[in-house]
C-alpha cells in the first residue's frame, strides 16, 4: 500500500532515492504500446524496481505476468497477489525446495536452465521450466543447434516440465542506436524461434518463446513466432540507456537527492553527502562516448547543471566537478544547497536504498514506496 512520506520535499533527509511517477508512467505506457503493436505478451522484469507499488503500475493495477531475478522477489510479489512469475536466473538445484513451496501455495513459478544436471533436478522436483538459449554469446544458454537442447527437452518432457525457450540479448547494451538494437532484436528472435522449431521437430512441446532486453524491446520490428517480451529497466531508465539512445536524459525517472556539504576551491570540487553507498560504484558509462562519472548533476528541481558530474566517490562523500575537458566556472553551489544525481545504472543505485520517495503524478504530497532486497 502507498504510504504518505513522513517528510515534505523541503525537509527530506539526504541522500534519498527519488522517483518521478509521471516519467515512470510515461515510460511504462511507451513499452505497453510497443508490446501491443508487436502482438506479444509483456512480462516486465522487476529486478530493478523490487517494489510492489511499482509492479502494480507496470501491470495496470491488476497482477499480471512478471519476471524476477531472485526467489526473494518471487516470494514478495506472490504475497502481494502476483501468481504468474518467471524466475529468470539459471536454477540452482538447492533452490528447488523454495520453488516448490511457492508453487504449493498457488504461485505459478517457472524456472530456467541450460544443462542436463539442472534438467534432471527440475524434472525430479516437478517444476515447469524454460530452456535458456544463447543468442549472442553474452552469458549462459545453449545455441539453437546444440544437440543438448533436445536431450534437455526430453528430460524435462518426461515429467511434463518443458514449457519452452527463453533468450536475452545482453550484448545489445554494447551498441548504440535503434538500427543496431533492431539487429540484435532480430538475432534474439531468430535464435529463440530456431530453438523452438528444433524442439518441435523432436516432437517436444514448446508453448513459450520468450525474448527481451530493454534495448531490443524498444527496437524490435517483427516478433513473429515469439509469444512474450521481457524488459526491466525501461520503467526508470538511466544514463547507460540514454548513452546508447534507448531513451533521453529527460526520460530518466530515478535520481538521488543530495546536499552540498563543503568545497575544495583550489581543486574545483564541491562535496556532497552522497557517496557510493547512495549512488553505487557502477561506472557503466565509462566505456561509452560520454563518460558520466558516478552520475549527472541536476539542481533540486531536476534541471541539468551543464558540465557537472559526480567525478569521485567515497563511502558517504561524493565529489562534484566539471567533467574532463570542460571549461568555465563551477556554478555557485553553497553549503546546504540540494542537488539531484541521475544514476548510471538504475538497478545498482536503487539497490542501495530501502524505499523510493515518490514525486506523484498529481503533484500532491510525497509518497513512500518500500523496496526490498535479498535473495
Amino acid at each position: 500500500m502507498t504510504d504518505p512520506a513522513p517528510f515534505t520535499f523541503d525537509t527530506l533527509p539526504t541522500p534519498a532515492l527519488l522517483l518521478d511517477e509521471a516519467r515512470m508512467m510515461r515510460n511504462i505506457a511507451r513499452m505497453d504500446t510497443r508490446a501491443a503493436r508487436l502482438g506479444v505478451t509483456l512480462r516486465p522484469h522487476l529486478k530493478t524496481a523490487k517494489s510492489v507499488e511499482a509492479a502494480r503500475r507496470l501491470t495496470g493495477g491488476t497482477p499480471g505476468p512478471i519476471t524476477v531475478s531472485t526467489l526473494a522477489e518471487a516470494e514478495a510479489f506472490h504475497a502481494a497477489g502476483f501468481a504468474d512469475i518467471l524466475y529468470a536466473v539459471g536454477i540452482a538445484p538447492q533452490k528447488l525446495e523454495r520453488v516448490q513451496a511457492l508453487r504449493t501455495h498457488g504461485c505459478d513459478l517457472k524456472v530456467i536452465l541450460d544443462n542436463e544436471a539442472q534438467a534432471r533436478a527440475v524434472a525430479q522436483a516437478g517444476v515447469p521450466a524454460l530452456i535458456e538459449i544463447d543468442s549472442d554469446g553474452h552469458r549462459g544458454g545453449l545455441r539453437p543447434e546444440d544437440p543438448a537442447l533436445v536431450r534437455i527437452g526430453q528430460i524435462l518432457n518426461e515429467r511434463a516440465c518443458l514449457l519452452g525457450v527463453l533468450t536475452h540479448a545482453g550484448e545489445s547494451y554494447g551498441v548504440r542506436g535503434a538500427a543496431a538494437h533492431a539487429e540484435f532484436a532480430e538475432q534474439e528472435r531468430a535464435a529463440a524461434v530456431a530453438a523452438a522449431e528444433a524442439l518441435r521437430r523432436a516432437r517436444l512441446p514448446c508453448a513459450v518463446v520468450s525474448v527481451g532486453s530493454t534495448p531490443t524491446a524498444h527496437a524490435a520490428r517483427d516478433l513473429t513466432s515469439v509469444t512474450e517480451l521481457r524488459a526491466g529497466v525501461y520503467m526508470f531508465f538511466d544514463l547507460v540507456m540514454a548513452g546508447i539512445d534507448v531513451c533521453t536524459v529527460d526520460d530518466i525517472a530515478l535520481s538521488v537527492l543530495t546536499t552540498v556539504i563543503g568545497h575544495q576551491p583550489a581543486k574545483g570540487w564541491t562535496m556532497i553527502d552522497a557517496g557510493w553507498m547512495a549512488l553505487s560504484r557502477d561506472r557503466g558509462t565509462a566505456a561509452q562516448e560520454v563518460d558520466q562519472g558516478y552520475g549527472l548533476v541536476c539542481d533540486e528541481t531536476g534541471r541539468i547543471l551543464p558540465g557537472l558530474i559526480v567525478s569521485g566517490t567515497n563511502q558517504e562523500h561524493g565529489t562534484v566537478s566539471l567533467r574532463s575537458g570542460e571549461d568555465g566556472p563551477v556554478p555557485d553551489l553553497p553549503v546546504g544547497a540540494r542537488l539531484r544525481i541521475l544514476p548510471n545504472h538504475a538497478c545498482a543505485t536503487a539497490a542501495q536504498h530501502h524505499r523510493y520517495t515518490v514525486l506523484p503524478v498529481d503533484g500532491g504530497s510525497l509518497q513512500s514506496w518500500p523496496r526490498f532486497g535479498g535473495w
